[in-house]
């Protein structure tokens, strides 16, 4: 099911997207490096060297979107390597496999030149191990830590304390790691890394990320809601694989001034709106309509998903050293969505924060730390069902089946 957004802002980004990667595949065919790097990677640095990059996960979503995610699936299993395990990055790795690449969504993804990747995770490092193993590709992994202690309220922290919340052994860690893999491009590219255009790119980072949080904090506020996450999602996700340009702080400006807009003139996602709900995991990006399904008969609005909502908390980092800043920005960031207290509590802040009635949970096969989550959001008042699915691999997900749980549970514990 189609979703129907009713944001310019939203329709922008999907256009000014298809033209960066036909640009882009126009760039590798000219020779240039190209890089496929995961979420969690400091894309900042490759935007400071002017090398072109694709994100796995995003470019996981525009095949799942396209229904093609089982095709991509297929060539991983042929290859003799499980299609049932962190599809998110799997999907991005049956595109290495595919014998006629032009014929993948919006032309194919290019060949590589290089992946990097965190190694946080086992499966994920393997799929970036067996990436790596593919003609004329380089795999740079880049290591994660993780930390003890767990500071309160870390998203007050994050902007300007974050050496005390993140903690110094991380950021050692993480800025080393950084440094290296400056090394490691300058040599492999023949890019050179300049710290003013860093300090440029981080600079507009932060701009960016400012526009965002004005934009979370005016939705929460707001009743009925100005707008749904099928506006907001593609609204701030599409600038943030471009952050770091004045295009992506600009459409971050105008996003917010366009939440602002309808919030002056009455507009609402819903005008009869009688529950907000909030969306916990990714992005169900073949089915984005499912977002929109519950509004007409049960006046039920998701008004919340991680993508807003992180852009806010999570990535504002001021100081004068900007490489450890940016360490700052990646050295915990898996926590702050995954690894509980660090998430369910932030979870419980954002329900708080924006007056949620109820909380869908999309729990996958890796389910790092949903149960923690589940249970600290029930135990804050907020009824919680969970849908067990995977969010690119349409295999796993009846979306009848799952309409009618929700329908049901809105009306048992959400409506009643």
């Amino acid at each position: 099911m189609r979703s129907v957004k009713s944001l310019a802002t939203a329709a922008e980004a999907g256009r000014h997207q298809r033209e960066w990667f036909a640009d882009l595949r126009r760039r590798v065919a000219d020779g240039e490096p190209f890089a496929v790097v995961n979420a969690d990677v400091p894309h900042e640095i490759f935007r400071a060297m002017d090398i072109p990059y694709v994100v796995s996960q995003w470019w996981a979503s525009v095949v799942a979107a396209k229904q093609r995610s089982g095709h991509y699936l297929e060539l991983v299993r042929q290859r003799g390597y499980p299609d049932y395990s962190e599809q998110y990055n799997s999907v991005a790795l049956g595109s290495a496999f595919d014998p006629e690449p032009g014929s993948g969504p919006w032309g194919g993804l290019p060949r590589p030149t290089l992946v990097v990747g965190d190694a946080s995770g086992d499966v994920t490092r393997k799929i970036f191990d067996i990436w790596g193993s593919e003609p004329g590709v380089t795999f740079y992994p880049l290591e994660s830590a993780a930390e003890n202690e767990v500071p309160a309220n870390w998203w007050d922290l994050m902007p300007h304390r974050w050496e005390e919340a993140v903690g110094p052994a991380r950021l050692d860690l993480l800025t080393a790691e950084m440094e290296n893999l400056v090394r490691f491009l300058e040599t492999t590219t023949g890019r050179t890394f300049r710290e003013s255009r860093f300090r440029e790119v981080m600079a507009l980072v932060n701009e960016q990320e400012e526009w965002n949080r004005k934009a979370r904090d005016l939705i929460a506020r707001t009743r009925p809601a100005p707008l749904g996450v099928s506006d907001s999602i593609p609204s701030v996700m599409l600038p943030q694989w471009h952050r770091g340009t004045e295009w992506a702080r600009d459409a971050a400006r105008n996003f917010y001034e366009e939440v602002r807009e309808r919030v002056g003139t009455g507009q609402a996602a819903c005008p009869g709106e009688r529950a907000r709900l909030m969306w916990i995991g990714r992005g169900l990006w073949y089915d984005m309509g499912f977002y929109q399904r519950f509004q007409e008969r049960y006046g039920a609005v998701f008004v919340w998903s991680m993508y807003l909502a992180i852009a806010a908390d999570g990535y504002i980092r001021y100081g004068d050293d900007p490489m450890r800043a940016l360490a700052a920005r990646f050295a915990a960031f898996t926590d702050q969505l995954y690894t509980p207290p660090w998430s369910s509590e932030w979870y419980v802040k954002e329900a708080r924060l924006h007056g949620i009635d109820g909380v869908v949970h999309l729990v996958s096969d890796d389910p790092r730390g949903s149960y923690f989550t589940a249970r600290a959001l029930e135990s804050a008042g907020f009824p919680v069902i969970e849908i067990r699915a995977d969010n690119v691999d349409t295999r796993t997900y009846d979306d009848d089946a799952v309409a009618a749980r929700i329908g049901h549970w809105l009306e048992q514990d959400v409506l009643r």
